[in-house]
């Protein structure tokens, strides 16, 4: 049994919880990356992005350097959203420049039939890299577990690589939707034990990422993918290492015109991407006080990033005033909000532009928190 050093920072979780929190907790995805010259340096050293995400402490190393350099509210595991197929035999490989391939595809009916739920033994790194991260933090932050959602691993399996028009995935789910089914049904399933892995081995929150679910038509976004997310968080355990509750975040890129089906999810937090409407967003899923609802995560465009400090300063603070005034009720629960991109942070980003986001949020939102006290 694993224990780890009591939380000294859980802004992020209670904002998880629809709790009211000092400030608004802000993370970015994909900030343990290419964007940090240290980053850079101790991929370098590990010789292929695989090899840094298969060895624990160089994950351990690079999932901590922005907490390093930024004062961000949780940490995220360090890890690729393809290991599940990878450890289901497809031949994962990243080649420079071009992003994952695998060497075999699943397309034909015989592919679909060898498809199966894979030994976690296989994904051992992974949780290693978990417990690593989790006393490496020694309770600064939580920290974050996550996988690809059923249908975005489906597209990667089923296409080989990314995609610009999605022709062979959606060939097959129109064709043969028979197959697309099984092969979701085996994914949700292994997602859900991936997910059960990273909260035993220390994961505070775990979050489902579906990157390509906003490609699809309206009526297949629910059949084909949302469908198999609630099959992932039917499985998923409630509880921590020290018996705490483990909020659960899922993510559609694109799919912030769904919230209306969204909002019976079994999650605590939808995250939104930079098309939706925070206020909008909140009057459909973020509830009233004392009621249920969910906590929202986003929305920034990464893009952002590239402006001037100041004008990133403005972008953030917009964003705030666009998801309302704060949830500062302490004997309640009410609508929440943690900060994030609306995507992955860019290659490019200049880390210092970040420190001016960081600076901002946690400012501006406390200073909204005591114009309300006021």
């Amino acid at each position: 049994m694993n224990t780890f050093a009591p939380l000294t920072n859980d802004t992020f979780l209670r904002a998880c919880r629809r709790q009211a929190t000092d400030y608004t907790p802000l993370w970015l995805m994909r900030q343990a990356g290419r964007y940090l010259p240290e980053y850079k340096a101790t991929r370098a050293k590990a010789g292929s992005f695989m090899g840094l995400a298969t060895n624990v402490d160089y994950a351990t190393e690079v999932t901590l350097q922005p907490l390093d350099r930024f004062a961000l509210d949780a940490a995220i595991l360090f890890s690729d959203i393809l290991t599940v197929p990878d450890a289901m035999g497809l031949g994962l490989t990243f080649a420079e420049g071009e992003g994952p391939r695998f060497a075999r595809t699943v397309r034909t009916e015989a592919d679909v039939a060898g498809l199966a739920v894979p030994d976690m033994d296989k994904l051992r790194y992974v949780f290693d890299a978990v417990t690593s991260i989790r006393r490496a933090l020694n309770g600064r932050v939580p920290l974050i577990g996550f996988s690809g959602s059923p249908w975005t691993l489906a597209c990667y399996m089923v296409e080989g690589r990314g995609s610009d028009d999605y022709r062979q995935v959606k060939t097959l789910m129109y064709s043969r939707p028979d197959l697309m089914h099984r092969i979701l049904a085996v994914n949700a399933d292994a997602v859900a034990q991936y997910l059960n892995a990273q909260i035993a081995a220390g994961a505070q929150a775990v979050m489902v990422f579906d990157s390509w679910g906003g490609v699809l038509a309206d009526g297949m976004y629910q059949r084909f993918s949302l469908d198999y997310t609630r099959r992932v968080l039917a499985q998923l355990k409630r509880t921590g290492v020290h018996g705490e509750d483990v909020p659960r975040i899922c993510f559609t890129k694109g799919g912030g015109i769904w919230l209306d089906d969204m909002k019976d999810l079994d999650c605590e937090v939808l995250g939104l991407d930079w098309t939706a409407n925070l206020g909008r967003a909140r009057a459909v899923v973020g509830g009233q006080a004392g009621g249920p609802g969910k906590a929202l995560q986003g929305n920034i465009d990464p893009n952002v990033l590239f402006a001037p400090p100041e004008l990133v300063a403005a972008q953030a603070r917009a964003v705030l005033d666009s998801f309302g005034a704060p949830h500062t009720d302490r004997a309640t629960t009410g609508p929440t909000h943690i900060f994030n991109l609306g995507h992955g942070i860019s290659q490019f980003t200049p880390p210092e532009h970040v420190t001016a986001l960081v600076e901002t949020v946690h400012g501006y939102s406390r200073q909204l928190r005591q114009a309300q006290a006021g």
